[in-house]
């Protein structure tokens, strides 16, 4: 069952226009009956609550985690074996809630202050969301409606798609639209505000984030020049502060306002609990590094350590580790999520390996200090105030390589900082980087091999899905089948989820 994620934190401000705990809870509410909005700025909690709860809910949170092989499905379920196996998944929901939910809210918001001189500040955050969620549908589907879409009230039902690429450019004419307006004197109140409270300082360095995000996701593209985002980044004041919903906003006690994770590990269904367990690529990686996130990431198993499955190879019956009891009765370490664990849309982290590749890019040595600085910000949000990692002689101590090997260094702590905060943005860059890289090796023909002598740090290919995608990894997921069926301009559906977005270039699995 896809549960729906109430927004919580919005009780109290729909008390203030007088709509009660009632109403609050009524789902079936339609937010797109302007008569019943009285300010555009009520709008803006949903949107942004929405957006996070899609980030991480059941598409993105399960897929993407599967996807780039944190978590394994357990032998003793079947909820996610299908993603386990590459098989056909659209993240139907996903795409439904962030176009006519997210994407309906921030335009009718634009719609109602994009004339209004003292509205700047809420018309800046909306219409930067609104490119940020449009970058992640087109980066997570590819080809989609984009210049048609949400123009139903102009008669449009059947909006035509666009191509990645084409979307991409006036995604980047957006931004740099939004940031030559004037911002001097802009205000927005803080109570309507779940990201920044009305700080339009930090919703400027967002902006300037999010063209640097575009930026650099074409990296294997031609459209990408290292030069113009080295240049960009030496004159843009960029995110310092994390973009996240705070995870005070949640309440753990009360089923349906807990973090969307937190509700499939402590609601009804027990998705979490019942169907997921480490994946053997993730916590081997960290255990070899001494990665002080693995005991934040995981529990340890009944034995007291940290040990992962290998992926999609749930059906096994054999001893992989040669001692003791058969695969499927080891014990497992599982997933862990704080009751206030936060959503991040844009990271610190994120950010800063941003910047760090592109100096990386140029053979530049600030790169370690912006890999560092990246690190740090991941220690710091996992509660670790320990650096240890990164000094001279610590695991994850930058190395100074060829350019190659200093891209491959940031991706790897980009795949580990992710974790548990930004899961499908983890599959997006795991596919334009083509880091952790894929190991080819067939785990069923020789199990307790692969079990000693699997490369750390390297993806494997599904067990049960091999052959599914002849070797490959997932890299974008169908298109819903709502989103064909009721669209005379729909394209075909996609062959399986092994095709490839338009940046997505490198080669590699």
């Amino acid at each position: 069952m896809k549960r729906k994620i109430f927004i919580a934190a919005l009780a109290s401000l729909l008390l203030v226009f007088n709509w009660g705990c009632e109403d609050y809870l009524d789902v079936n509410h339609d937010p797109n009956v302007l008569e019943a909005i009285p300010d555009a700025k009520v709008l803006l909690p949903s949107a942004e609550i929405g957006l996070a709860n899609q980030l991480m809910g059941w598409d993105f949170g399960f897929g993407g985690a599967y996807w780039v092989q944190y978590w394994t499905q357990s032998y003793t379920a079947s909820q996610f074996k299908a993603l386990c196996e590459y098989q056909d998944a659209s993240f139907g929901s996903a795409y439904g809630e962030l176009t006519a939910g997210v994407l309906a809210d921030l335009n009718k918001i634009k719609k109602l202050t994009a004339d209004k001189e003292e509205a700047r500040g809420i018309y800046f955050v909306a219409e930067a969301l609104s490119i940020y969620t449009w970058q992640v549908i087109t980066d997570v589907w590819g080809n989609v409606p984009y210049f048609e879409a949400l123009r139903g009230d102009e008669n449009i039902s059947s909006p035509k798609f666009d191509t990645g690429d084409v979307i991409y450019a006036d995604l980047q004419d957006r931004i740099d639209a939004l940031l030559a307006l004037d911002m001097s004197g802009a205000t927005l109140d803080s109570k309507f505000d779940f990201i920044y409270a009305g700080n339009i300082a930090n919703w400027i360095r967002f902006a300037n984030s999010l063209k640097l995000k575009l930026m650099i996701r074409q990296s294997e593209t031609s459209n990408y020049s290292n030069a113009a985002a080295l240049a960009f980044i030496q004159s843009a004041d960029l995110l310092v502060s994390s973009a996240k919903i705070d995870g005070s906003v949640w309440s753990d006690t009360q089923e349906g306002k807990r973090h969307p994770m937190r509700e499939f590990q402590e609601g009804g269904a027990n998705y979490l609990s019942t169907n997921v367990i480490a994946c053997k690529s993730f916590v081997d990686y960290l255990a070899t590094n001494v990665d002080p996130r693995l005991s934040v990431y995981f529990t340890q198993n009944t034995s007291g350590e940290f040990q992962g499955a290998f992926f999609g190879d749930f059906d096994s019956k054999e001893n992989s580790d040669g001692a003791g009891a058969t695969d499927d009765k080891e014990s497992y370490s599982k997933a862990a999520f704080a009751g206030d664990q936060d959503i991040m849309i844009m990271s610190d982290w994120e950010v800063n390996f941003y910047i760090a590749e592109v100096y990386a890019r140029a053979s530049d040595p600030e790169a370690k200090t912006y890999y560092d600085l990246g690190v740090q910000a991941s220690l710091v949000q996992n509660g670790i105030s320990d650096f240890s990692i990164i000094n001279a002689g610590g695991k994850a101590e930058w190395q100074n390589l060829t350019v190659e090997g200093n891209i491959k260094q940031i991706a790897m702590q980009k795949w580990v900082a992710n974790a548990y905060y930004q899961h499908i943005e983890s599959f997006l860059e795991r596919n334009r980087t083509k880091y952790p890289s894929v190991n080819p090796m067939d785990i069923k023909l020789d199990r307790e091999n692969a079990f000693r002598n699997f490369p750390i740090g390297q993806l494997t290919v599904s067990v049960n899905g091999r052959a599914k995608l002849n070797g490959n990894l997932p890299a974008s997921p169908i298109y819903p089948e709502a989103v064909l069926t009721r669209n005379e301009n729909a394209p075909g559906q996609k062959i399986n989820v092994g095709e490839k977005v338009w940046w997505n270039k490198k080669a590699g699995l």
